[in-house]
């Protein structure tokens, strides 16, 4: 006799909190690929002192990892008080008007295919086990005991950002220059290849036409910032 096959499958919310979060790392990466890789291929365009591309790619990274790092907090951060806010509007309604929410939560449960004597029988059980989190999962899809973290979403903003901008950065500073340029061109058209082969198994979408789009739109930021630069550059500025 063999045991059953353990079944650690993920569900419902947690697996989504995930991807969104392997997403939302994956976005960030990539956009520190190409704004760092526009930024440095741009003033590789202009002058080949490896000090100013240095410095130029250092303080494009802190910038963008900051920047993002910032916007993210802040988004993030509204999004969670507009989940408190409704759980706490959901909270009064339920002392204010039971009845009337058991109501609603049935037809809730009845609109995603129970009957209506099971999804009132769900309803009460529910309602008695915990009706807030009931309501919280079903009505507004939140999950009461987890709810979005700015601090998190931050850091992780932050490090992904980081992590993609330090390729281009690396890239352009660490071989000689006669080769730096066509070293980070490739090696950021291959990390944007990869970033929308990854993006797109995430979302569960074609990875051609993602791949395809990423490499094409990094590729004409690198050419967009090369020939400003290269003009600037020729022009003595």
């Amino acid at each position: 006799m063999t045991d059953a096959p353990a079944h650690d499958e993920a569900h419902g919310a947690g697996l989504g909190a995930r991807l969104n979060w392997l997403r939302a790392a994956v976005l960030g990466a990539n956009d520190g690929v190409v704004s760092t890789a526009g930024l440095v291929v741009g003033v590789a365009g202009a002058t080949e002192s490896r000090a100013a591309l240095l410095t130029a790619g250092l303080a494009g990274l802190l910038a963008g990892s900051m920047s993002m790092a910032a916007g993210e907090y802040v988004s993030v951060s509204t999004q969670r008080d507009s989940e408190k806010a409704a759980l706490a509007a959901e909270k009064r309604e339920l002392r204010e008007q039971p009845e009337a929410e058991l109501d609603e939560l049935t037809d809730l449960l009845s609109a995603r295919g129970l009957s209506r004597d099971v999804a009132r029988e769900a309803a009460e059980q529910l309602t008695e086990r915990d009706a807030l989190r009931a309501h919280a999962r079903v009505e507004l899809g939140i999950d009461p005991d987890d709810l979005t973290n700015p601090w998190h979403a931050a850091a992780a903003s932050f490090l992904a950002f980081t992590a993609g901008a330090l390729l281009p950065l690396l890239a352009i500073v660490l071989p000689p220059a006669s080769t730096r340029l066509w070293i980070t061109v490739l090696s950021v058209l291959t990390a944007l290849a990869l970033t929308g082969w990854w993006s797109a198994r995430l979302g569960a979408a074609p990875s051609g036409r993602a791949m395809l789009r990423n490499v094409g739109g990094g590729a004409l930021a690198m050419a967009v910032t090369y020939g400003a630069g290269s003009l600037l550059g020729a022009a003595g500025i």
